[in-house]
C-alpha cells in the first residue's frame, strides 16, 4: 500500500484528472460574476506578459530559426504559468468546462455564458495591456526593433487564410487544454510549470493560434504600424502593412476562436469523457 507520501510525489491518474476537470468544470460555471470578470481580466493581461517577454526574447536574435522559436516559446509559457499558479479565467482553458456539460453537470446556457464572461474579460484585459504598452514606450525599445517584431508578428497572422487560422487555432487548444490536463495531474507548483513548459512553447513554436493571445498581439502590431520610426526601421511599405487593420483582425480572431473550441472541446474535453467518465460510474 502506498504511503501519504508516495500518492503526495505520485501524479493523479487520468481517471483521477477526468473527475477533477467535471468538478472544477461546475466551479467555473456557479463562478459570481465579479470574481470570473475581474479574474478573466487578469488572465488576458497574464497571457500579455507572455507575449510582451516573447517579443523581446526573438528581437534581433542571431540564433538559428528553430532554437529562437524554442526560447520564444519558454518565454512566452510565463503568461500560462501565471494564469495556472497565480490563478485566472483564461478561455481556451476553459473549453475544457465541455467535459462537465457532457456529464449533464452544466447546463448549455450556463457553459456558453462562462465562456462569454471570459471570453470578454480576456479581450478587457489584454487590449487594456496594449493601450499601456502604447503609453509605456516599449515598442520604441532597442531602436525600435521590438516594434518591428511586434509588427510582423501580428503581420504573419492576418496573412493567414480563414482555414489556416481554424487549424492552427485547433492544434493550439490541443496543446493548451493537454497541459491544463497535466497540470490538473500535478501536485506541486514544479509539476505544474513543467506540464505547462513544453505544450505551451511547442504550440508557439509551431506557430498556432491562441485567440486569447491575439487579441494582444494583432491590435499591438495594428498600433506598431501606425508608428513611423518603426514602419521605417522594418523596411517594409504602407502596401505591405494593409492587412493589418479592423478586418484583418477580425477574419484572424474568428476562425481561431471556433478552432480553439474544437480542439479544447472535442479534441481533449470530449475524447477524455467517453474514456474515463461515459463509461465510469465512479466519475459521478
Amino acid at each position: 500500500m502506498m504511503s501519504d507520501f508516495g500518492k503526495f510525489l505520485d501524479a493523479f491518474t487520468p481517471t483521477e484528472v477526468a473527475v477533477k476537470v467535471k468538478t472544477v468544470g461546475v466551479d467555473k460555471a456557479n463562478m459570481p460574476f465579479v470574481s470570473l470578470i475581474i479574474l478573466s481580466m487578469m488572465a488576458g493581461a497574464f497571457i500579455a506578459f507572455g507575449a510582451m517577454y516573447y517579443t523581446v526574447t526573438i528581437t534581433d536574435s542571431n540564433m538559428a530559426y528553430g532554437m529562437t522559436k524554442l526560447v520564444g516559446g519558454l518565454t512566452f509559457s510565463l503568461g500560462f504559468i501565471l494564469v495556472v499558479i497565480a490563478g485566472a479565467e483564461l478561455f481556451t482553458g476553459n473549453t475544457l468546462v465541455v467535459m462537465a456539460w457532457a456529464k449533464g453537470k452544466v447546463s448549455l446556457p450556463a457553459l456558453l455564458k462562462n465562456w462569454s464572461i471570459v471570453y470578454i474579460g480576456n479581450t478587457i484585459g489584454a487590449l487594456v495591456m496594449v493601450y499601456l504598452v502604447y503609453l509605456s514606450g516599449y515598442l520604441d525599445a532597442h531602436h525600435h526593433e521590438v516594434g518591428v517584431t511586434a509588427m510582423k508578428t501580428g503581420l504573419s497572422k492576418v496573412d493567414n487564410t480563414l482555414t489556416e487560422s481554424f487549424v492552427l487555432g485547433l492544434f493550439c487548444n490541443v496543446l493548451v487544454c493537454l497541459a491544463s490536463w497535466m497540470v490538473y495531474a500535478s501536485r506541486t507548483v514544479s509539476d505544474k510549470v513543467l506540464a505547462i513548459l513544453f505544450p505551451i512553447s511547442a504550440f508557439v513554436a509551431m506557430g498556432f493560434e491562441h485567440c486569447i493571445a491575439n487579441m494582444y498581439m494583432i491590435p499591438v502590431a495594428i498600433l506598431a504600424s501606425m508608428d513611423p520610426a518603426v514602419v521605417a526601421a522594418s523596411g517594409m511599405d504602407a502596401s505591405q502593412l494593409e492587412a493589418l487593420s479592423l478586418s484583418g483582425f477580425v477574419a484572424n480572431i474568428v476562425p481561431v476562436t471556433f478552432g480553439n473550441i474544437i480542439g479544447g472541446g472535442v479534441f481533449v474535453a470530449m475524447a477524455y469523457y467517453l474514456v474515463f467518465v461515459f463509461s465510469s460510474p465512479s466519475a459521478d
